[in-house]
């Protein structure tokens, strides 16, 4: 019987890899008739719908559950619900934020913050790799650019963690996950209206001063632009420094190299082999034929770049984790006009997060029985990795 793929499945989650080799090669567009959707697999079709935002249009989201779905996507997607020109002008209110040249000046307060997260382990103390450093240093990263107190950050990746989760096979939302939703838009509000009435300096308050068609932003328009640097963008990162600290453990050979001085080139590789960015929606605009399918206009597709990064038309040996392979066209972050606003910040928070770790850790052990994955349709990573480790000597 032929595999199923649904993305909201946890069996899916726990290993989606041989599901996306077999609709690859035998269903490159993939029919799911209970949850209505069209899912695109291989490298090419998703390199397409990427670059043809025309055609594959995010005007209802790029989430297929249903509370995320529909011309009100962009209430809480922003411009990630918008097409161009549209999405192209919200995304230049960050003026030179995840620029380069912003980006490279980070690096130092990056550095300081992963040293910060790794305190404890200098103490002794054993660690959760994935909870206490992969998820967090981007969170705190993140929540540090838009104003949000150091205090308040464990309790905002909690309720962002909560909010990214699904129930096995549910495409709708559980009542923790809305409360966690719920928590989450009360503190952004308020953190717009002070930034309103006292403004500093952080792109929040950057947000509440930019104007399009010379009017300001709405509240609802600024809680949304929080929710996806907060609750999205970062939480991607943290899933990939799981990932690759995991497949580290797994393979002695890239643990070994990554920890020496081949960090970058660990997380590259980790970037195209487990992408945490598995699953997401267009809209498609017109009658389309697909692999010698007539698709109707107002489908919904799906699009799976972690299967796009595993295509042997592309990848020589794709199931291989190679430090030496060339990454460059891995789709993790995406294609065109959508490519992922703060890509380049988080390959550095990628890069500096395995550095620090190596620069301490001479090696680690991952407690197999006690990791537990995350549960998402979107994104795949660990929510626990525990994990001892052997200091480097001197560290």
């Amino acid at each position: 019987m032929p595999p199923a793929y649904d993305p909201f499945a946890y069996a899916i989650h726990e290993d989606p890899y041989p599901t996306y080799a077999w609709m690859r090669e035998h269903q490159p567009l993939y029919r799911n008739d209970e949850l209505d959707f069209w899912a695109l697999s291989r490298h090419a079709d998703v390199l397409w719908a990427l670059r043809d935002p025309a055609l594959f249009s995010n005007r209802n989201g790029i989430s297929l559950e249903p509370d995320l779905w529909g011309p009100d996507a962009v209430k809480t997607s922003f411009f990630l619900a918008m097409d161009p020109p549209d999405h192209g002008a919200m995304r230049r209110l960050t003026g030179s934020v995840f620029k380069p040249g912003w980006v490279a000046s980070m690096e130092p307060r990056i550095r300081e913050l992963a040293r910060a997260r790794l305190a404890p382990l200098r103490d002794g103390a054993p660690m959760d790799l994935a909870a206490d450093y992969a998820a967090a240093l981007p969170n705190d990263v993140m929540c540090e650019l838009v104003g949000i107190p150091a205090a308040d950050r464990d309790r905002i990746r909690a309720d962002n963690d909560l909010l990214n989760e699904c129930e096995d096979g549910a495409p709708v939302r559980s009542d923790a996950t809305r409360d966690a939703g719920m928590r989450l838009a009360w503190y952004y509000v308020s953190l717009v209206n002070d930034r309103r009435k006292r403004p500093r300096d952080d792109l929040t308050s950057t947000m509440t001063q930019a104007r399009v068609a010379d009017r300001p932003l709405t509240d609802q328009q600024l809680v949304a632009f929080l929710f996806l640097m907060v609750s999205a963008t970062n939480e991607s990162t943290g899933k990939l420094i799981s990932n690759a600290l995991y497949h580290g453990w797994r393979l002695p050979d890239v643990r070994r190299a990554g920890l020496d001085g081949q960090a970058a080139a660990w997380g590259r590789e980790a970037l195209r082999y487990d992408s945490p960015s598995q699953m997401m929606a267009r809209t498609l605009t017109a009658d389309t034929a697909i692999h010698g399918t007539s698709v109707p206009a107002g489908a919904r597709i799906a699009l799976l770049p972690a299967s796009a990064n595993r295509d042997s038309r592309v990848f020589a040996e794709p199931d291989v984790f190679d430090l030496d392979r060339d990454t460059s066209k891995e789709l993790s972050f995406g294609h065109g006009p959508h490519f992922c606003l703060g890509a380049p910040l988080a390959r550095l928070e990628i890069t500096v997060a395995l550095e620090e770790l190596g620069a301490l850790v001479d090696d680690y052990e991952v407690d197999e029985a006690r990791t537990r994955r995350i549960h998402s349709p979107h994104q795949r990573g660990f929510a626990a990795l525990p994990c001892t480790v052997t200091r480097r000597a001197g560290s």
